[in-house]
């Protein structure tokens, strides 16, 4: 997990913020290690990061100390970890100070860069792109879009990731900005690509050539893009799109989001969407790939459900793919898009037997608690029978989170889910995804799961 020892906001400073930053003897109590001067275990994280936290807790506990880009971090393993930190009762765990070390040079104050009241006043303001009028239009965009994107697929060998990568941006550009795809839109997919593998350089200061170079350089692109699309849709009035719908919302008082704060809100939550969507779309085709009878059960779902090949699925009829949601949750299980979430203790609190002082940066883990053999039977196998309402039922409510949780829970889940039930609909009723025998990719971890070699899949047409 990410941190530097002393963060400043590049924003006015909240009312809530913490000048402590415990010093190494404040939390020598707590087992763990240092690692290199001056990197810490940077390098070894980032090699392997799911390997790097199971070696750290079968050495040290579900509760440990580690230094890496920076800074001190405990990470605290598990379900009960996970409701801790997430659902924070006691609202003692910042989310902007967790993640701002990381993203604040390049999403600052988008959503999960906020906390509290401010938090909360934003997201209320925000959930109007998320009622069901305007997730009704997004249903048309998204199975016009993906229905001709089949089409130009056609059958035979692709490499799925930068297929759905493109599609994935496209879809956003109609639905969530509603631009044309294009050259412009192209831009803007390099800015947030560029953004995003900034958030995880070990190197800290936009220096010339560096990745975080690059990643403010694609911020300043996007700040003065959005900037006028905002004013331009303000004095044009709104459409449907979900940066239309950013741009004229109001708070409870009536009053617009300051154009400023629209313009980080559509940064973040573009970045958030595309590339979330783009690695869960990618996990789930790989694991279908590799079993074939779950994909026929898919098929055999949603052909029942839109009557043929490539017919639209309707934003009534979304919650009939009850196995393609379980598949996609399985997935998520498997490949979580967030694999680790930071915060920063405000107060001082207990956990697994230790005090951490205020000031601590915490991270908790989902995929290590999604793989935990002590929640999950056989956690290394893919099998969507897991997500039926029984087993959720017994299961601890922050043994899966893919999304989050608390008031930090991902204000576009629905539109993900949604996305994944059209695209499959389109793409399963016309082709069978196949992948050669012992296929095993490796994947890239960190900041976004992604298979290295762009996932190998073969297209083939149905009988």
């Amino acid at each position: 997990m990410a941190t530097l020892a002393a963060h400043e906001p590049t924003i006015a400073r909240p009312t809530h913020w913490k000048d402590e930053n415990p010093t190494p003897a404040d939390l020598a109590h707590i087992p763990g290690e240092s690692g290199l001067p001056i990197v810490g275990n940077t390098f070894k994280m980032l090699a392997d990061p799911p390997a790097f936290t199971r070696a750290m807790v079968e050495k040290y506990g579900r509760v440990y100390r580690n230094n890496a880009f920076g800074g001190n971090v405990v990470s605290l393993i598990g379900a009960d970890a996970n409701e801790l930190v997430l659902f924070d009762r006691a609202k003692i765990f910042s989310s902007e100070q967790g993640w701002g070390p990381i993203l604040d040079q390049l999403f600052p104050r988008g959503l999960m860069l906020m906390d509290f009241d401010h938090h909360r006043a934003d997201r209320k303001a925000l959930s109007i792109a998320f009622k069901p009028a305007p997730m009704r239009h997004y249903v048309g965009a998204l199975n016009h879009g993906i229905d001709q994107r089949m089409d130009e697929w056609g059958a035979g060998d692709m490499r799925f990731y930068p297929a759905i990568k493109q599609l994935t941006l496209d879809l956003a550009a109609d639905s969530f900005i509603g631009i044309p795809f294009g050259e412009e839109s192209q831009k803007v997919n390099q800015a947030f690509v560029d953004m995003v593998q900034a958030s995880v350089a070990p190197i800290r200061r936009p220096l010339p050539f560096t990745k975080l170079k690059k990643g403010v350089d694609g911020r300043a692109y996007l700040v003065d893009f959005f900037t006028k699309e905002t004013e331009r849709r303000r004095a044009e009035g709104g459409g449907q799109d979900m940066f239309s719908q950013f741009a004229t919302a109001t708070r409870e008082d009536g009053e617009l989001l300051p154009v400023d704060e629209v313009v980080d809100h559509m940064n973040f939550l573009m970045m958030a969407a595309h590339d979330t969507i783009t690695s869960s779309a990618t996990t789930l085709v790989y694991y279908l790939a590799k079993d074939q009878a779950w994909q026929d059960r898919l098929r055999d779902e949603l052909r029942a459900i839109i009557g043929g090949e490539g017919r639209t699925l309707g934003y009534d009829e979304l919650g009939q793919a009850e196995l393609t949601e379980m598949a996609f949750k399985e997935a998520l299980r498997m490949m979580p898009p967030v694999p680790t979430i930071p915060r920063r203790a405000l107060e001082s609190f207990e956990f697994g037997g230790y005090r951490i002082p205020a000031g601590t940066p915490v991270g908790v883990n989902p995929h290590f608690v999604h793989h935990d053999p002590e929640i999950w039977d056989s956690p290394e196998t893919f099998d969507p029978m897991r997500f039926t309402r029984e087993a959720d039922k017994a299961r601890h409510k922050y043994a899966w989170v893919p999304f989050g949780g608390g008031a930090h829970m991902c204000l576009g889940l629905h539109f993900a889910y949604m996305q994944i039930k059209i695209l499959m609909a389109h793409m399963l009723t016309r082709y069978r995804i196949d992948v050669a025998e012992g296929y095993a990719p490796e994947w890239q971890a960190w900041p976004i799961p992604q298979p290295k070699d762009g996932l190998r899949v073969t297209l083939k047409p149905l009988d």
